[in-house]
């Protein structure tokens, strides 16, 4: 991080802190997205049976949630000493953001773009509970254990975006080069908004004034 950012991080208003990181997380989305690309590209090209796709999803889905579990309850405990409430803003911000991201948009987005999805939308934290809750329990664990633990926000976004990346092939026809250039938007926005509310409105609200963000670009 610069020493300007960083300056403009300490001192700015939130509308201004939000609206900077906006754009600071816009470049590396974008090669997120395009990591996801490359990987659907190789999966089309290679016949890989739907089957794999869905167990690299039931993978990365519930190492999503750890991660965010872990940042979101560390940050929390920095600032506040509730437990319970630090318990609340780690489900929220793994379980609740991290479906939203993985799985709501990139369902909802597909259909939108007329690219054929199962008939109903499969909620991880529903139907492998006993994947995903398990994960964001260790990750709130962690996160209360260790205040200052801090982890890549590249870990975020890549883990956010091959989920979401994952879903579409495992539950939906997103396999075919065709549909590539709609995928990578679709992409995009499934993991931009997600990690901006996660990485920067969520601790905003919770930290109030005291908070300074900490992640590189």
């Amino acid at each position: 991080m610069s020493e300007e950012h960083e300056s403009h991080m300490a001192s700015g208003s939130r509308p201004s802190i939000i609206a900077t990181e906006l754009r600071h997380h816009v470049p590396f989305t974008a090669l997120g997205a395009l990591s996801g690309i490359a990987i659907m590209a190789a999966f089309v090209l290679a016949k890989v049976p739907k089957g794999v796709s869905e167990a690299v999803f039931e993978t990365l889905h519930p190492l999503h949630v750890l991660m965010s579990a872990i940042v979101a309850t560390a940050m929390f405990r920095r600032y506040r000493r509730s437990l319970a409430a630090a318990v609340a803003v780690g489900v929220g911000s793994s379980i609740a953001i991290g479906t939203l991201s993985d799985i709501v948009l990139p369902h909802l987005g597909a259909r939108l773009l007329r690219i054929e999805m199962c008939e109903h939308m499969h909620l991880a934290f529903i139907e492998e509970w006993f994947l995903v809750w398990p994960a964001a329990a260790i990750g709130m664990a962690i996160g209360v254990w260790r205040r200052k633990t801090r982890l890549p926000h590249s870990g975020h976004v890549f883990l956010s975006t091959w989920a979401s990346l994952f879903y579409l092939t495992a539950f939906g026809t997103a396999h075919q080069l065709a549909t590539l250039p709609l995928i990578f938007v679709l992409l995009f926005v499934a993991v931009w908004v997600p990690c901006c509310l996660g990485d920067i409105v969520f601790p905003l609200l919770i930290a109030g004034r005291h908070w300074t963000h900490e992640h590189q670009h």
